[in-house]
């Protein structure tokens, strides 16, 4: 699993995870932030959020197993991304056991199982090694992703994301036909749930995907990530479905091995990017202007702390147009 946590393992620790106090700061941020915008992390299950998220010191496979009600708790993280669901399908224990943690207005962001966006011809990595091939199966995906998560999240599935990982120019050169795959897929998937579609090839994209996917409802998936544009340049590649989904992922100019190597134990902005932040709320504003609901998702490599991140998103809401 790529160095995951099995979040919700067979025997969690017991004890409950309780929240940080939340200051009076806090409080009247959230109760400034519009309703349809939900602001959220991606996974919960980090030690370094002692007195940010969490009110107690507790170890990474606790916080992943017990940590999501005292998470959902927070009155700025009214959602959730999950990265787990990403390596391999959730099963029905796990997502009961999501949905009981979280109140009626939480909304989950669920990866799709990653085997979904890998052609049979790109890289695979070691996770992906000896799985079937189910590229772009709306059959597999209804019944072992997408079913399961309405039936037992119902309204408090937000989205799932389906978020292809770079494909390689040998991949990249079928780029037609890789997206008449991806029509015949949406046009199959199940008509209950929201879907986002994000990629890491810049040159994925373009007018015919946007058309492609505002024919089927399904949203452009914003990824602040060095591989893309910035995200108010992918703003003519948005369909305009509810919900805007975007993914705070990274800094331009660091990987992933950079960033958490400076950045952890995350419990601090130890790299502010005011121009991206300035950007994202730039679009988020012009979404809650057209009527839209918003799903803004921001991972640690981002600034440092994905928790403070959102905290500086809050109190620059009323200041940035």
């Amino acid at each position: 699993m790529s160095g995951q946590v099995d979040f919700f393992g067979e025997k969690p620790a017991r004890g409950e995870v309780a929240e940080a106090t939340v200051n009076n700061e806090v409080l009247a941020l959230a109760s400034k932030i519009p309703a349809a915008v939900r602001f959220g992390t991606s996974t919960w299950s980090f030690p370094g959020w002692q007195g940010i998220v969490y009110g107690g010191d507790y170890d990474e496979m606790k916080l992943s197993r017990e940590g999501l009600a005292a998470y959902a708790r927070h009155p700025l993280l009214r959602s959730v991304g999950v990265d787990h669901s990403y390596y391999r399908p959730l099963d029905d224990k796990t997502l009961q056991r999501m949905a009981e943690a979280v109140g009626d207005d939480f909304r989950y962001l669920i990866k799709a199982y990653a085997a979904l966006m890998l052609p049979k011809s790109a890289y695979r990595p070691e996770y992906l090694r000896g799985v079937p091939d189910v590229f772009l199966d709306s059959v597999y995906a209804s019944c072992n992703v997408i079913e399961p998560a309405l039936r037992l999240l119902g309204g408090k599935l937000g989205v799932i994301l389906f978020q292809f990982s770079p494909l390689g120019d040998r991949v990249l050169r079928y780029r037609r036909e890789l997206l008449e795959r991806l029509d015949t897929f949406l046009s199959a998937l199940p008509k209950e749930a929201r879907y986002a579609v994000e990629w890491r090839d810049a040159a994925m994209l373009g007018p015919d995907l946007a058309e492609l996917l505002a024919r089927h409802q399904v949203a452009h998936g914003f990824a602040a990530h060095p591989r893309m544009p910035m995200v108010d340049e992918q703003a003519a590649f948005d369909t305009g479905e509810d919900p805007l989904v975007i993914r705070w992922l990274l800094r331009r100019d660091r990987t992933y091995e950079e960033a958490r190597a400076t950045y952890a134990p995350f419990d601090r902005l130890v790299e502010p990017d005011t121009e991206s932040r300035h950007r994202i709320l730039s679009l988020l504003r012009r979404a809650v202007g057209q009527g839209r609901e918003a799903i803004v998702i921001v991972n640690n490599k981002a600034e440092g702390s994905a928790p403070l991140s959102v905290l500086q998103l809050a109190r620059e809401w009323p200041t940035v147009g």
